[in-house]
């Protein structure tokens, strides 16, 4: 089924039934990655080598938990209780995150850039297949919040210092790739719903390889901005 297929119960609405659990797993998976996000950012913040820096993560932080938020009020309206909804991925990404504990600030503005930047794109594919209202909220939480410029901005100012960084932060960016990819695949495999909206929504497994080579080539973007080797 196509999100046009789909009825559009309106704000606040209601949603087909044989999409709500896929929209209900998308939004869990959301509102706990956007409950870590603002987790990790606090405390990189503490990495931050100067105070402005650290205010910048700060407020990164706090649109966080606003977005965490306006996903569990959306499950709610559902009659889901956000808490519930967010229980299935909580072994996936604390495992990524865990296995991926930055150890400099410039670690953490990778790892935030690139990849929770995998991540949201992937959410961002799968949130094309629901109907509205939660397509369009979905895409709402996942808008940057200010911290790709920053992250750019820092990364790249940092290596034209110090070129040496280039080759470490690269190693540490595949990694994080693979771990995230990793991540993914585990939630889908988990999860049938979110695996069958993928599948139907992409058309075929041709559709979903294609899928894999947008998320890889917006990857090789990012590398490229922060002055990567990709």
């Amino acid at each position: 089924m196509s999100s046009t297929d789909a009825v559009d119960g309106g704000p606040g609405g209601g949603v087909d039934a044989s999409l709500e659990p896929a929209v209900v797993d998308l939004l869990g998976v959301l509102a706990y990655a956007e409950l870590t996000a603002f987790d990790r950012l606090a405390e990189d913040a503490r990495l931050a080598p100067t105070l402005a820096g650290r205010a910048a993560l700060a407020r990164m932080a706090a649109a966080e938990m606003g977005h965490h938020q306006r996903v569990c009020d959306r499950l709610a309206e559902l009659g889901r209780d956000p808490a519930a909804a967010m229980a299935p991925f909580t072994g996936p990404l604390d495992a990524f995150h865990d296995g991926t504990r930055a150890g400099t600030w410039l670690e953490g503005l990778v790892k935030a850039y690139v990849g929770d930047g995998l991540a949201r794109d992937f959410y961002r594919e799968v949130a094309a297949f629901l109907p509205e209202p939660d397509r369009g909220l979905v895409l709402e939480v996942l808008a940057d919040t200010g911290h790709a410029d920053f992250a750019v901005r820092e990364v790249r100012a940092a290596i034209a210092e110090d070129p040496r960084l280039s080759g470490r932060l690269a190693l540490w960016a595949r990694r994080l790739v693979g771990e995230a990819l990793t991540q993914s695949q585990a939630v889908i495999a988990d999860r049938d719903d979110l695996a069958d909206l993928l599948i139907s929504g992409t058309g075929d497994l041709n559709g979903v390889a294609d899928l894999l080579q947008r998320l890889m080539d917006a990857h090789s973007e990012r590398m490229r901005s922060l002055g990567l080797n990709g």
